[in-house]
């Protein structure tokens, strides 16, 4: 008598949040110009944006990459080998794989939308979950990358950040300082 082994379930991809403040686009096009296009990881961009102005980033980003680059929508079971955006004036969340878009966001003074997604990515992914802060004005991330690391998850910061803008490192070092983050790398 042969025993029969299951068909394997199809493993979700590791998923990695990444936060930057509105003038993160140069650290983001960094971060992938280094990063292969079959990783098999889903990546999901939470950056501070203006609420009145259309996110130019998919368009930025799109021609510079391999990997499918798409604006975040509601129900979007997150894929490996994609990147997902978040949209203007919205509050991002994953459950259970899937993105959850609600807008308006919040007013401005409430407004924390890496913490806001990376906390939700800890509770969701747990050791699978890779959180990264780069640069950015402010301390959002701080928070959402204790709760990564609560719960298992891989923490980085950005190390250096252009000199000519001290107030973009704000958001790096402020993560750093909260001790929950394992490495403090360049992005390269």
């Amino acid at each position: 008598e042969r025993m029969t082994i299951p068909p394997a379930k199809p493993i979700a991809p590791i998923v990695v949040g990444i936060g930057a403040s509105a003038g993160g686009l140069a650290a983001f096009k960094r971060f992938f110009e280094h990063m292969p296009p079959d990783t098999g990881m889903a990546f999901v961009l939470v950056q501070h944006l203006d609420p009145q102005h259309k996110s130019l980033l998919v368009d930025l980003l799109r021609p510079r990459m391999t990997m499918p680059v798409v604006e975040a929508s509601d129900g979007t079971v997150v894929a490996e080998n994609c990147v997902y955006i978040i949209p203007r004036n919205a509050t991002l969340t994953i459950k259970k794989g899937v993105l959850h878009v609600v807008t308006p966001a919040p007013e401005r003074a409430l407004r924390r939308p890496i913490d806001t997604f990376f906390a939700s990515l800890a509770v969701d992914q747990g050791e699978r979950a890779v959180a990264i802060v780069l640069s950015g004005v402010g301390s959002d991330g701080s928070l959402g990358v204790k709760s990564i690391k609560e719960h298992g998850g891989l923490t980085l910061a950005q190390a250096e950040v252009e000199a000519y803008d001290e107030a973009m490192r704000g958001m790096p070092w402020s993560a750093a300082a909260t001790g929950s983050v394992d490495f403090v790398l360049p992005i390269e």
